[in-house]
């Protein structure tokens, strides 16, 4: 079954949205030049009214690690997504700070790319076209890529069912269709999910 996350909550009234529609995670966005960006605290005032069984992914681009582990430890996020240019030495350092598991995003454009995301360290990988760009990538890339990955990018309610039926990704990752005028509306989040859902009917 294909898992959901949804990217880029910054509102109790976005809390209330999934917690109605129960995706497998949502995504809380720390890079403080995205227009989605949220503060720690308040991320944290979000994490304690979403409802158990969601779990809550951290977005940070470049960020220190000794930072993003104290999110963790202070029950902000469960797991921690980079953006960034983080490295095999950044993860290691990370991985002595936390036990969190970590997301690996990739910009997708070449062979090269895919090839970069299928050795990265994380504990799984994000395919996507750009940061938060809400366009697609070139998809034949990554045909016959075998390592199970999150799909992002271009992401919408009308081409979830055909792109999960030709990609089979483990989870599919959405937050710029989710929106109408910069903020989360909850029947494009609903026809998303429902979207999913039926295709894995």
């Amino acid at each position: 079954m294909t898992k959901i996350k949804l990217c880029g909550l910054r509102r109790e009234t976005d809390i209330d949205y999934v917690n109605q529609l129960l995706p497998d995670y949502i995504g809380f966005v720390f890079a403080s030049f995205s227009k989605r960006y949220i503060s720690a605290e308040e991320a944290l005032k979000l994490r304690n009214k979403l409802r158990p069984e969601i779990t809550p992914v951290g977005v940070f681009v470049d960020e220190a690690p000794e930072t993003i582990a104290e999110y963790v430890d202070r029950g902000i996020i469960d797991i921690i997504q980079l953006h960034g240019h983080e490295d095999s030495g950044y993860i290691k350092k990370l991985r002595e700070l936390t036990s969190a598991p970590i997301i690996q995003a990739f910009r997708i454009s070449s062979a090269e790319d895919i090839a970069a995301a299928v050795s990265s360290e994380g504990d799984y990988i994000l395919l996507d076209s750009g940061y938060g760009s809400g366009k697609a990538f070139d998809h034949t890339l990554i045909k016959a890529i075998e390592r199970p990955y999150f799909l992002a990018g271009g992401l919408t309610a009308e081409n979830a069912g055909e792109i999960i039926s030709s990609l089979r990704p483990f989870a599919v990752d959405a937050s710029s269709a989710l929106e109408k005028n910069g903020y989360k509306e909850y029947n494009k989040m609903k026809a998303f999910v429902d979207a999913v859902r039926r295709k894995d009917e």
